[in-house]
């Protein structure tokens, strides 16, 4: 028999904590602070020197030489008329979906009243300018496009900018698929730039040679990308905010002895084949299923396109088979993993779906796959990696909106609260906080 394309950990029988689990999940070896020295030059360069960095770093990163980073709008007209058919209405109906979900993410803005006469609103305001990256490396990724603009349209961003690499097989310019999405939504302003240079592009802004503004800078960043990509947004975080770090596409099935394998296996490799360091975890207590979705991998790894990428990624030491005692111990595991993909794939699969607390985004049940959440469900792609599900969440409106308190008291209502503020205020040896208050009733009869 071959060598097995998952190893194996076997926690059966054993007792762990939060703490014991997070140490024996499966995880890739990437260190984003690593590649910060790469980073940090080209940014700089960016920062500096402007379009002149740009132009000369995709042809150093890219093999493209171009004397424009911005896309000309007949190009994505162009992109639009000859995209296919069935590519166009496959869009379309993505981005019908997307524009329902996203929609019902918007934050309503809401007025209290503390006192009579005192009041505290919170007003949602959208940002006034976001840089959107998509990829385009190994694969075209016009889904990107969607999951991006989609969220920032529906909280009302105004300016709205995407950056995507150039491309040597279409002479320097964005790849047409991502440039016909980009008409589709309504995006007129497209740059051929990728890697840190576009990140650094968008936080900074950039000057041509001459001095003319070319690219204005932006209040949010966000988009996946590889680790480079991942390593300038957090160069670059403080000056921009920015939507997350992404590092490689997870996915992590809970399944029992009643899933299929067939489709575990399928789904395994349908995010296996995004990258080698993709990472691929079932997590399961049957033997007998892990052992099914061993023996189905082996006839649809060769059989996939980029079957070299998919064996890459499942051999490596980032994917794996978890066996546990139960569901309840798998629900354990899949919590301390906080995968970006979740599977369920058990018996009452909603009832353990209700239950999972870690995750991006969560898929129940047999005909729910991550692959309809990558393109078609309506739900947001760009999600949360490494492990930073547990504590964040995937791109949304609320990644484009900020809340804004705005407080609105008569000098009755600060009349009655005044003794307290001082009082805090001395507390806190912080006298003119205090003073600040009790100078609106100076001269008064106490």
């Amino acid at each position: 028999m071959s060598t097995p394309f998952l190893r194996r950990i076997d926690l059966r029988g054993q007792t762990l904590d939060a703490m014991a689990l997070r140490s024996v999940v499966p995880r890739a070896d990437v260190d984003v602070a690593a590649a910060l020295a790469s980073v940090a030059p080209i940014c700089e360069d960016v920062r500096t020197r402007g379009v002149p960095a740009l132009l000369e770093l995709t042809e150093r990163f890219d093999g493209v030489r171009t004397t424009d980073v911005r896309v000309p709008a007949h190009a994505l007209t162009d992109a639009l008329a000859a995209l296919d058919p069935q590519v166009r209405a496959a869009l379309e109906e993505s981005i019908r979906r997307a524009r329902l979900v996203h929609a019902d993410q918007r934050r309503t803005s809401t007025t209290t009243q503390v006192v009579p006469g005192g009041t505290v609103a919170e007003r949602w305001v959208p940002v006034g300018r976001v840089g959107l990256y998509v990829p385009g490396g190994r694969a075209v990724y016009p889904s990107s496009v969607v999951m991006n603009v989609v969220p920032a349209q529906a909280a009302g961003v105004t300016s709205i900018a995407v950056t995507s690499p150039a491309q040597k097989e279409f002479g320097g310019s964005v790849h047409p698929t991502i440039l016909a999405a980009c008409a589709l939504l309504g995006v007129e302003e497209v740059y051929a730039v990728g890697g840190a240079q576009a990140i650094a592009m968008f936080a900074y802004g950039a000057r041509d040679a001459d001095g003319t503004v070319v690219v204005q800078p932006v209040d949010v960043v966000t988009g996946p990308g590889n680790i480079y990509v991942a390593s300038a947004k957090r160069y670059v975080q403080g000056v921009v905010g920015i939507d997350s770090e992404a590092g490689p596409t997870e996915i992590a099935v809970l399944a029992d002895a009643t899933a299929d394998p067939v489709h575990v296996a399928a789904d395994l490799v349908s995010q296996a084949e995004h990258d080698p360091m993709a990472a691929a975890v079932l997590v399961t207590d049957s033997t007998a299923l892990a052992d099914a979705v061993e023996e189905a991998l082996v006839g649809r790894v060769a059989a996939t396109k980029h079957a070299g990428r998919v064996e890459e990624a499942l051999r490596g030491r980032q994917s794996a088979v978890v066996l546990v005692d139960d569901v309840d111990a798998g629900l354990a595991v899949v919590d301390a993993y906080a995968a970006e993909h979740l599977e369920i794939q058990t018996a009452d699969a909603r009832a353990v779906a209700a239950r999972v607390r870690n995750a991006g985004a969560v898929f129940v049940g047999a005909h729910s796959p991550v692959s309809l959440g990558d393109y078609c469900a309506g739900s947001n792609h760009v999600l949360p990696t490494g492990g930073t599900a547990a504590h964040s969440g995937g791109l949304s409106v609320q990644t484009f909106l900020r809340g804004v308190h705005v407080v609105d008291y008569d000098e009755r209502a600060l009349r009655e609260v005044a003794p307290h503020v001082v009082a805090l205020a001395q507390s806190e040896d912080l006298p003119a906080h205090g003073d600040a208050v009790t100078a609106r009733f100076a001269g008064e009869q106490r």
